[in-house]
């Protein structure tokens, strides 16, 4: 579960790289209607999805301490 969410925020970090790469060049509405439609509502998502990923890592750590 550490990998997976570690592999995630890593690539999280990467697309906020090349977008503001990309943004510095790209000034009109359409970039605007972009950032505000895919990138936002993915970086909102993915951070949840890291989050969901991190607590459950925590939750499976106890289980199996509560186990053994």
């Amino acid at each position: 579960m550490s990998l997976g969410s570690a592999e995630l925020h890593h690539a999280l970090k990467n697309l906020r790289a090349h977008w503001e790469e990309a943004r510095s060049d790209w000034r009109d509405q359409v970039r605007q209607d972009f950032e505000e439609n895919h990138i936002k509502p993915l970086e909102t998502q993915v951070a949840a999805a890291i989050r969901g990923m991190e607590r459950l890592a925590d939750i499976l750590v106890k289980m199996r301490q509560d186990c053994s």
